[in-house]
């Protein structure tokens, strides 16, 4: 990095076009509820299931009925939920011996009393970015459906995806079609094969690695599944390990393909009611900031969409891929490489120059390119950009994925300052070389102001993607990681100030 690509720049700054901020906000409902498994240690287990399996049957019944009055309307399946909670604490009851059948009212009652509710966005919803919908249908000419994703924290800190919808019409106003009532989850399934040398591939970049690893992946095959997987490990239980190695690796290598896994949501579930919540211990302290990108592969002409979002352990932040191509089946992984590292990976919607790309900044500081052949492995990077003017002196990050003009590629940029402020800015990219920088805002586009300041972390705008929209630049931004709201650029003024800023 030279002095010149570090030292703030002196040249008189080409205003920025002013953004026109819109009124339409989404902010946290606290009435979005899901359900979640209560988790007890298996002593307390048991003496809950004792209090149940003691109850007369008539009392069953209308404790049952009681549940059912005050919860069934808040959730689309809530006895779907009772029953699988209730096999999830089986191995517990069959510890307590012998206890004649169970009617299907008592163990609907039994996973009752395993289930709590928890509101996903009580404290906050913000982090969003926006695609145009995958449905089309129905769409006033020269309007366009839009979806946008968004981080939901509730309880305890704990962010998970979600998903809005609205519309942009021809003269650009925006519409937000309401949260919906109800919200689905799903279980994750894992992966159906492994390959064995990228999985010790994975093992060595999370720092896991263990030479016992070897011995539990020998017997396998070059691609193996889970319960392939599972027995090999179950094997490796029973061998003498005095020094607890073969236990390490065996934890961490079910950790490692409990990464990888599917969802897969109801076919009437709408994207608005789904929602993507921490499923593996990867993920446990939360999903963040994902970063969707319309996708078309060149190889099949398939139009998908591909995010990067950051999962956290409480430890360590993992850079995880999340793709779909209907917001019902989704199929997340983990990221690979020796640049795959930190938080604020964007992955670009098309390949250039038969290269995969993403942007990076895997340092905590600059912006970095990256390339591949492969969408999930990461191990070319050349320097991209580093913070050059005061309102980004601490830091530089991308604000989502590049979107593709004539004129180049608009990267939105966040910026930290003074007093932790982020700003939001602008880089446009060479269309055939991206890694050539040929514009950059010199002032920001979008500073907080007024009751943007104030919220869950103040002085924050920040936005996860932006789309085009005719010749608007749409750009979602979160206030204070409280609320979302829109703010629209002109596409051809923001070009032309790039342009006349120059690199």
């Amino acid at each position: 990095m030279t002095s010149r690509e570090t030292e703030p720049s002196l040249e008189e700054a080409t205003p920025a076009p002013a953004p026109e901020r819109h009124a339409q906000r989404y902010e946290s409902d606290d009435r979005r509820v899901i359900t979640r498994f209560l988790g007890l240690e298996p002593q307390r287990i048991r003496s809950v299931l004792e209090r149940v399996l003691a109850l007369p049957e008539p009392r069953v019944r209308s404790l049952l009925e009681e549940v059912r009055r005050d919860f069934a309307d808040r959730h689309p399946d809530l006895e779907a939920e009772f029953v699988r909670h209730f096999h999830d604490i089986r191995p517990e009851l069959d510890a307590l011996g012998p206890h004649g059948p169970l009617s299907e009212e008592r163990k609907l009652l039994i996973g009752a009393h395993f289930t709590h509710e928890y509101s996903i966005e009580s404290a906050a919803l913000f982090n969003p970015s926006m695609v145009p919908h995958p449905d089309q249908r129905g769409t006033a000419p020269g309007a366009t459906r839009f979806l946008m994703s968004l981080r939901a924290v509730g309880e305890g800190h704990l962010s998970s995806i979600v998903f809005r919808t609205g519309e942009i019409d021809a003269d650009g106003r925006i519409t937000f079609e309401p949260a919906p009532r109800f919200a689905f989850t799903a279980r994750p399934v894992p992966d159906k094969l492994y390959e064995k040398s990228l999985f010790l591939s994975k093992l060595y970049e999370i720092d896991e690695y263990h030479g016992a690893a070897q011995q539990i992946l020998d017997p396998l095959p070059d691609h193996f599944d889970y319960e392939q997987l599972r027995a090999a490990l179950d094997a490796c239980a029973e061998e003498a390990d005095p020094d607890g190695t073969l236990a390490t690796a065996a934890a961490n290598m079910d950790f490692l393909a409990n990464a990888n896994y599917e969802l897969r949501f109801p076919e009437h579930a709408r994207p608005s009611e789904i929602v993507i919540f921490p499923a593996t211990e990867l993920e446990s302290s939360g999903m963040e900031d994902l970063r969707l990108a319309p996708f078309v592969d060149e190889d099949t002409g398939e139009p998908h969409f591909c995010g990067t979002y950051t999962a956290y352990d409480g430890v360590r932040m993992i850079p995880m891929m999340l793709e779909t191509r209907d917001f019902r089946r989704f199929h997340i992984s983990t990221l690979n490489g020796r640049y795959v590292r930190n938080k604020g990976m964007a992955v670009f919607p098309r390949k250039v120059g038969g290269s995969y790309l993403m942007i990076s900044r895997h340092d905590g500081e600059n912006l970095y390119l990256l390339r591949s052949p492969h969408l999930h492995f990461w191990n070319s990077c050349e320097f991209l950009m580093g913070p050059r003017e005061p309102w980004e002196t601490i830091q530089i990050g991308n604000c989502g994925s590049p979107v593709e003009t004539e004129a180049g590629w608009i990267l939105l940029t966040h910026g930290v300052g003074p007093m932790r402020r982020y700003c939001i800015g602008a880089l446009l990219l060479d269309l055939e070389d991206p890694a050539r920088v040929i514009g950059r805002l010199r002032e920001p586009l979008l500073v907080p102001t007024g009751e943007e300041r104030e919220g869950y972390v103040p002085n924050v705008v920040y936005s996860c993607g932006p789309m085009i929209h005719g010749r608007k630049l749409v750009v979602p931004y979160a206030m204070a990681d409280l609320a979302t709201t829109i703010a629209t650029v002109d596409l051809d003024e923001l070009i032309a100030a790039l342009k006349a800023s120059g690199p």
